[in-house]
């Protein structure tokens, strides 16, 4: 299972507000076919949301600490019936760094005659 610090965990949070769940775990509890689902949902998107219909609420936490040592993956919450998981997808390349950006050619006249001014006052 993953750790995360709480600077982690609440980013985590916030980022997965707005997210729907993918993954609901019902009357059958924690099958093989739940796990295959819920690792392929990891792999694709690394920050899910899990439902869990009829689960009593003291089974709750137990089944949550299941799947995070069998799939190794960071519990980010668990509020009511949804579970919140978390795991790092390696394979997903580091976003590039943003290119600097350029300066914008003046529009007018007066705009290229204050942008030499400045040029000059450089200088």
């Amino acid at each position: 299972m993953i750790e995360l610090t709480p600077i982690e965990r609440r980013a985590l949070r916030a980022t997965a507000h707005p997210l729907q769940p993918v993954v609901a775990i019902s009357t059958h509890g924690l099958t093989a076919a739940v796990l295959k689902e819920i690792d392929v949902s990891l792999k694709a998107h690394e920050l899910i949301k899990v439902k869990l219909h009829g689960i009593e609420r003291d089974d709750r936490p137990a089944l949550l600490a299941a799947i995070c040592t069998e799939l190794n993956c960071a519990p980010v919450q668990q509020i009511g019936n949804i579970l919140v998981l978390w795991r790092e997808n390696p394979e997903k390349a580091a976003p590039a760094a943003p290119r600097p950006r350029r300066k914008a050619p003046p529009k007018t006249k007066k705009q290229a005659a204050a942008a030499l001014e400045r040029k000059a006052r450089k200088k």
